[in-house]
Formats: C-alpha cells, sequence, structure tokens
C-alpha cells in the first residue's frame, strides 16, 4: 500500500453501539478496495473544545452516530474545520445532525440554532424530534439527479438503515437548502436524508447509517467515495 489514510473520527466511541463498530469495518472495506492504507482515530468531543490538533492532521472526517454527544461545542468546532478547510468529511446519523448545527449557526448566522436533544424547549430548533422514530428501520430514499450521492451510488434510489430519532425539523429544511447546503436525498414525504455542499471537496449528511450496510466485498460507495476524495 502506496498510502495511508489518517481518519479523525469524531465521537465519544462506545465499543458496545454497534453503529461504532460498523464505522470502524466499514473504513476497512473501503480502504481494502481502494489499496490503502487506513489510520482511524476516535476523538473524544469535550477536548476538541480546546485542541484541534488531530483534527488538523487528519485526511479525513467522520463524526459519527452516538449523540447527544459530551460536548456539542467540541463537535462543532471539528466540524467546521473540516468545512473551512476542505477536508473531506462525512456525517452519519447524530454526525449529520450536528452539521445542520454548525452550517446553521456559522454560514446562515442562526446563533441560536439548536438541537433538540440538548435543548427541547429551544426556540429555534433546527434538528427536531421526529414524527416516528427510525431507530432499526430500513427505508427507501430518493436521491437527485446529478448530485455527488446520486453519482457515488449510481442510481436514484436506495435503501438504508436508520439508528435516529431526530432529524432536519422540515420548517428549516428550505432554509438549509437555499443557504447553500443541498437537500440532495429525501424519504417519501419528501423530508432530508442527505445533504451535501457540492463546491466542497466532500461534505456530506446522512441521516441514515450507511456503515450498517457496509460488506468486506461490497464496501459501500459513500465511503469508498469519503477516502477517495482524500486520495
Amino acid at each position: 500500500m502506496d498510502r495511508t489514510l489518517h481518519v479523525a473520527i469524531i465521537g465519544d466511541y462506545d465499543a458496545s453501539f454497534a453503529p461504532h463498530q460498523a464505522t470502524d469495518a466499514a473504513l476497512q472495506h473501503a480502504a481494502t478496495q481502494l489499496g490503502v492504507g487506513v489510520e482511524a482515530r476516535w476523538l473524544a468531543t469535550e477536548p476538541l473544545e480546546a485542541d484541534l490538533t488531530e483534527v488538523e492532521a487528519a485526511d479525513v472526517l467522520w463524526c459519527a452516530p452516538g449523540s447527544p454527544y459530551r460536548s456539542l461545542a467540541g463537535a462543532l468546532a471539528a466540524l467546521r474545520y473540516g468545512r473551512e478547510r476542505g477536508i473531506p468529511t462525512l456525517g452519519t446519523c447524530g454526525g449529520c445532525q450536528h452539521m445542520v448545527i454548525e452550517y446553521a449557526r456559522h454560514v446562515l448566522g442562526f446563533q441560536d440554532a439548536q438541537h433538540a436533544e440538548y435543548d427541547p424547549y429551544a426556540s429555534n430548533l433546527f434538528v427536531s424530534e421526529l414524527t416516528c422514530s427510525l431507530a432499526g428501520k430500513t427505508m427507501p430514499v430518493t436521491l437527485t439527479a446529478g448530485t455527488r450521492v446520486a453519482n457515488l451510488y449510481g442510481k436514484a434510489e436506495v435503501e438504508e438503515q436508520y439508528y435516529c430519532n431526530f432529524g432536519l425539523n422540515p420548517a428549516h429544511q428550505s432554509t438549509l437548502n437555499d443557504g447553500g447546503f443541498l437537500v440532495t436525498g429525501v424519504d417519501g414525504d419528501g423530508e432530508a436524508r442527505v445533504l451535501e455542499l457540492p463546491e466542497h471537496p466532500f461534505y456530506m449528511a446522512t441521516l441514515f447509517v450507511p456503515q450498517a450496510r457496509s460488506r468486506p466485498d461490497l464496501p459501500h460507495p459513500l465511503i469508498v467515495g469519503l477516502l477517495r476524495a482524500a486520495l
């Protein structure tokens, strides 16, 4: 292997949490397909409030499931760095939700943008509780033709697995999309399931957990795309 990619996984690691196990495995599946090495390090969120050294050294960022994190501020600081510095970044499940909050606060100027898991009574919830929990469900997603996510899958309709109880508040969906964080995948009700920044090397948020469907002989196309962007 000519190159080893350094992946910083933003999230408070829990060895008993299936999506965390799947995150580690999916990276190895994708790296093997690409013929590269991968060195993944989980970064607890609290230290990121004051020190982004390991984020700065990473080739790839992945904001993992498992919210609420111990530090909302730490997770947002790492995501902001990845967005502003062009580091290939993927956020899945809770990671997706935090990418929404980061963009709303630091790009769109909604300093009071909040996540209902941290403050359910906040006045400006950009991430709200889903009407029906998606935890453990596999659901169809419709992708927008010509977008990065559609090109990576090579098709317009996919099925993916979820672990979440929270998502982008539908009242703010057009706010994000019109503000440049494009909604490029939706469920059957038209609610956001994928968002991406088209001008970024790779900055994608999925409410579903793609790593759950990755296999050694069939790496997930989004994770292969994430690593390929870093190469």
